[in-house]
């Protein structure tokens, strides 16, 4: 598998030179660098390799992220946390056939005293979280160790998984409600509309939406309906000075909303 394992911002060059001698006994030998804060070929970081220091030789460096992604087809950032805005991270091996499928995965890893922030994990489709004790602090190569083993050397066989998606009513609503806003927008016409919704429906269906989410998606709905209708009665596309006071809710779940995974 052409697996990148990119490290973001890392801090001291043993822990680099850990994680590829890490990467080599799982089979990954693509690594990548963002913004180091030290010397990747440090005495200190090939002497932690051992055999892995020509893949540290031939590490790539990038000044950003998104650099380092740009090649990608999946990236699948890591963290130990619950993010306000973003949806929680998964057991790696609910994401390895994602992975398996790619053709181009990356594997990214946060600086060792924070982790990801919030705008790396942006740039990331899926993020992941190592199951552990109630101590989940773990060593950069320990985690780039282990999840590199659940990518590429780990079983197919998943652990039990719970998650309560939308219903089907749920979900039919909202391709009733997705199908007037296109018309009424003029995505689609009477004619097309059936094929173009069939479109949407593999591509929302694939999303294996929560109620939440389903009332969120809706929400959006709601507010470009009232969006035309106000201008169609003011004869101008141009925004209100002021909000209306009769706007439509959007339906947004509460921050800590986590009924989604």
């Amino acid at each position: 598998m052409n697996l990148a394992v990119v490290l973001v911002s890392p801090k001291t060059p043993g822990n680099i030179g850990s994680a590829a001698r890490a990467m080599l006994n799982m089979g990954a030998r693509d690594l990548r660098l963002v913004a180091p804060r030290c010397d990747h070929l440090d005495s200190g970081a090939v002497a932690m390799a051992v055999h892995a220091a020509d893949l540290l030789r031939e590490a790539k460096v990038y000044p950003t992220l998104r650099e380092a992604l740009a090649d990608r087809d999946l990236s699948v950032g890591t963290t130990a946390r619950l993010r306000a805005d973003l949806a929680p991270p998964q057991h790696p091996a609910y994401v390895r056939p994602l992975v398996r499928a790619a053709a181009a995965p990356a594997l990214v890893f946060g600086p060792e005293e924070t982790g990801l922030i919030n705008s790396d994990l942006e740039q990331c489709q899926l993020a992941v979280r190592i199951p552990t004790g109630d101590y989940a602090s773990l060593n950069l190569a320990q985690a780039v160790l282990l999840v590199c083993y659940e990518f590429l050397q780990g079983q197919d066989e998943l652990p039990e998984r719970q998650r309560k998606t939308a219903t089907r009513e749920e979900m039919e609503a909202l391709y009733g409600h997705l199908r007037e806003t296109m018309t009424l927008i003029g995505y689609t016409d009477a004619v097309r509309a059936r094929h173009t919704l069939r479109l949407w429906r593999a591509v929302l269906d694939r999303a294996l939406m929560s109620s939440a989410e389903s009332r969120l998606f809706r929400g959006l709905l709601r507010q470009v309906h009232w969006k035309v209708e106000d201008a169609a009665a003011r004869g101008t596309t141009a925004p209100r000075q002021t909000p209306a006071p009769d706007a439509p809710a959007l339906d947004l779940p509460a921050p800590d909303d986590q009924s989604g995974r």
